[in-house]
């Protein structure tokens, strides 16, 4: 079923305008995979991930749990499939324990050194349940307006060991306040996770500010075939060249079963930004030079 799909998926990319023409996935970076093992359908695994991206020259990836760290999982999905850099994290979600210094203390201690992302609340965020109008337990980084406690230990550690700090899915108020507080402590690299998406939606105002305090912007591309993706790339175009592309990253924030595989929307993505008008450096900038200097890679 998993391979019908893929192939299914393969079909209709190749039938959408340009899809996948002229576009090399050589050297690209992508920071956000979800893949199996996951409480939630997914359309690969890891493993699968790693090999697709690999085969498409990519040079690396980062897996994206909302509920467990992923350090383990890219030891393992790098010690089968050589010649890719993997790596993993950890989302302060409820399932480990929220906004927990030990855990981000113990990702950092994980077979390979792998764990390379620390990424605060997303589904179980205060500003998520809140905005999904749910009612049940959450995890806060402020109150009163001002961060947490044990966020500002997380940030600590974050700085202590070179990781990179992603906003997760954190109101658009709280963003800043986190990357004030990097910016502080002195981490060298910061994120703000897909920050035109619900629930975030980040203006455009903010997310200069944002650049300004040192944080890259990910802009997700999703699945290409939806209804809304042609609209939604535009408000991703405009949006880019307020900011900047220096100040960009492009990802795919793919995995979940019934979209194309990652590698495949991907190229989707990166197609749709060049016919926006963006040059050929520029989307290398976004999907390769940027993402390396957010994960440290030289």
């Amino acid at each position: 079923m998993r391979h019908a799909f893929a192939a299914l998926c393969l079909a209709l990319l190749s039938s959408w305008p340009a899809a996948g023409q002229g576009t090399a996935l050589t050297g690209a970076i992508d920071i956000h995979v979800h893949s199996l093992p996951d409480d939630r359908p997914r359309s690969l695994d890891a493993v699968e991930a790693a090999r697709q991206a690999q085969a498409r020259g990519m040079r690396a990836i980062v897996l994206k749990n909302h509920y467990e760290s992923t350090a383990g999982l890219a030891y393992v999905a790098r010690t089968l499939v050589p010649g890719i850099e993997v790596f993993g994290g950890i989302d302060l979600n409820l399932t480990v324990g929220g906004i927990n210094p030990a855990a981000v203390e113990h990702m950092t201690r994980v077979t390979g050194g792998f764990g390379r992302v620390v990424w605060m609340p997303t589904f179980d965020s205060e500003n998520q349940v809140r905005f999904s109008g749910e009612s049940r337990a959450f995890v806060s980084v402020s109150r009163g307006g001002e961060l947490l406690p044990d966020v500002r230990e997380v940030i600590a550690l974050v700085a202590e060991h070179d990781l990179v700090l992603a906003t997760g899915h954190s109101s658009a108020a709280e963003v800043l306040m986190l990357l004030r507080e990097g910016r502080r402590q002195g981490v060298q690299h910061m994120v703000v996770t897909h920050a035109m998406n619900a629930p975030i939606q980040m203006s455009v105002a903010q997310m200069r500010e944002s650049a300004s305090l040192g944080a890259f912007l990910e802009f997700v591309g999703s699945t290409p075939l939806s209804a809304d993706a042609g609209a939604r790339y535009d408000r991703f175009a405009e949006a880019i060249r307020a900011i900047g592309p220096e100040f960009c990253i492009l990802s795919t924030d793919l995995g979940q079963a019934g979209n194309p595989l990652p590698v495949d929307g991907f190229v989707g993505f990166l197609d749709a930004m060049r016919a926006r008008g963006f040059s050929a450096q520029a989307v290398d900038q976004m999907a390769k030079e940027n993402p390396a200097r957010l994960l440290g890679l030289r």
